[in-house]
């Protein structure tokens, strides 16, 4: 890239920088010191509003990079992600939303303490969307790194350091500063962004092929290097028993896990209603069912146009297929219109990673703020220990959100070659493990109990995680974080086959061996609060 169009795109970065700084700025002039302000946006928003910054929320790098870099790669098997990751928005629709909106405040864990005593679910909750939070927060720092690194050299990896720890340190101005109204109104602006940078691309794709579908898939197939296979299942997930049995774990990670998701359930309570809630999700979904489709274009257009083996080439994890699809689809590498097209869509896609990041983060940050610290506050007061000042628990969700940032950077700047969409795909199976299941019992089983609701939570997510450090994408494999050693002894990339079934079990387990009676009476009001919309706030 020459350094006039490199010039061209630093300045686009700039730009989309400047804007979301503006959103914040502009936002952090109302009052942020209540929680309903940082946390909610003073429930305000309307379903429209809200489904699109759902949609920008759930339109992480993951899809736009990730995805169609998946398909570029491994075509008819690339797009279990997005069939998986539009799917799970039924669960969320049907099961969830609503709910949810009726039953909580803020957090997950308002959910499932509105029948059990607090601190204990509080604590295991919390630790969980903490957990899950910042493995989202991971993928999204890599997919920025790659972006830069394809803008400065695809051999510059102090240029993705750089901009992992760039993008965490932005993150953390706009949820310390601004709030969930600043985090929604640059959700809104990035999902517009998107969608209108997305459906551009497909439709150069398409025009390439004169709206022949059958032939740019001819063509994919073609310049895949693997033939009619590269059209047919089998190419990624097939083989060996153990790829057929990862197949079934990410599909069950991705449609499970979106319920799961703390950054999605917070967005519930920006509403002010639940029939505006289930209203958003409707938007969400026409959205996100069209940015989907539009990726499996884009996937198919880069093996296609590039080539799987170029795309390889750029970034063996395929997070950089846009890009150069971009770039193709503007007249090629030594053209000023590739160059031009290049830089609006890597400006696109780094402002699709900036709003990702402050929305994940402040769910994370409200989880350690609300549930975490005022947990330990109600105790310490109690204890008659609550005589010195102490924080306010919105000062302490912006103190957490630079130390979650922090361990975001830092897990970024070590998964720097892993694919983005499969790095979200673990976020979705330790959210599906440890978070659905005792939501689910929470809302639907008159007998759940407190030891239920904590065996369930840790019963899902140390499996998770412990199966993820024991796997292959961890050590013993090429394209793992530590290749040079192997202690992979969990044949499954994706540990969602065996953690959700997991937290089922605990919840369950943990309930039927608890001494604890179910409290019937707020089983009751729960159930009637969540039907109905009575006494929530």
């Amino acid at each position: 890239m020459t350094g006039d169009h490199r010039t061209l795109t630093l300045l686009l970065f700039s730009a989309v920088i400047a804007v979301t700084l503006a959103i914040t700025s502009r936002a952090s002039r109302r009052r942020q010191g209540s929680p309903v302000e940082f946390y909610a946006g003073g429930r305000l928003f309307s379903p429209m509003e809200n489904g699109f910054a759902l949609a920008g929320d759930y339109m992480s790098a993951a899809s736009f990079l990730g995805i169609s870099g998946v398909i570029a790669l491994f075509g008819y098997d690339g797009m279990l992600y997005a069939v998986g990751f539009l799917v799970a928005w039924l669960v969320v629709l049907l099961l969830v939303a609503e709910l949810v909106r009726n039953c909580g405040r803020f957090t997950l864990a308002d959910v499932v303490a509105a029948r059990m005593r607090e601190r204990p679910v509080r604590i295991a909750s919390g630790i969980s969307s903490v957990t899950v939070s910042v493995l989202y927060l991971v993928a999204q720092m890599v997919g920025a790194g790659s972006l830069v690194a394809l803008l400065l050299g695809s051999e510059s990896s102090q240029a993705r350091s750089w901009t992992v720890i760039g993008v965490g340190a932005l993150m953390i101005v706009y949820v310390s500063c601004g709030g969930m109204r600043a985090t929604t109104w640059i959700q809104i602006v990035k999902a517009v962004l998107l969608l209108g940078g997305a459906l551009a691309l497909t439709v150069l794709v398409l025009l390439r092929f004169g709206g022949d579908i059958g032939a740019l898939l001819s063509s994919a197939a073609e310049r895949s290097g693997h033939g009619r296979e590269f059209l047919a299942p089998g190419l990624r997930y097939g083989g060996e028993w153990t790829h057929r049995l990862d197949f079934i774990s990410l599909g069950l990670a991705l449609v499970l896990g979106t319920a799961g998701l703390p950054h999605i359930l917070s967005r519930f309570y920006t509403v002010p209603t639940a029939r505006a809630a289930r209203r958003s999700v409707v938007w969400s979904i026409g959205l996100i069912g069209v940015f989907y489709l539009m990726t499996v274009v884009l996937g198919f257009g880069a093996a296609a146009l590039l080539g799987s083996d170029a795309v390889r080439a750029s970034d063996p994890a395929g997070n950089t297929a846009v890009p150069l699809l971009s770039l193709e689809l503007g007249g090629g590498a030594d053209s000023t219109g590739g160059h031009v097209l290049f830089a609006v869509v890597a400006a696109v896609a780094f402002a699709t990673i900036l709003a990702v990041v402050a929305g994940i983060t402040l769910a994370s940050s409200a989880s350690v703020a609300h549930d975490l610290y005022a947990s330990f506050s109600r105790r310490a007061r109690a204890d008659g220990r609550g005589g010195r000042k102490r924080l306010s628990e919105v000062g302490v969700a912006r103190v957490a959100a630079a130390v979650v940032g922090a361990a975001a950077v830092g897990l970024g700047l070590l998964a720097q070659q892993l694919n983005v969409a499969f790095l979200v795909g673990l976020a979705f199976a330790v959210a599906a493990a440890a978070n659905l299941p005792v939501l689910l019992y929470a809302l639907f089983w008159r007998r759940f109990t407190t030891r239920g609701a904590v065996w369930s939570v840790y019963g899902g997510l140390v499996p998770a995680i412990a199966l993820v450090v024991l796997s292959p994408v961890v050590s013993g494999a090429p394209g793992a974080l530590f290749p040079r050693i192997d202690f992979a002894v969990f044949p499954l990339e994706n540990p969602g086959l065996v953690a959700i079934p997991l937290g089922f079990l605990a919840g369950w387990l943990g309930t039927v061996t608890s001494r604890e009676a179910a409290d019937e009476a707020k089983h009751a009001e729960t159930e009637v609060r969540s039907l109905t919309g009575a006494g929530a706030v």
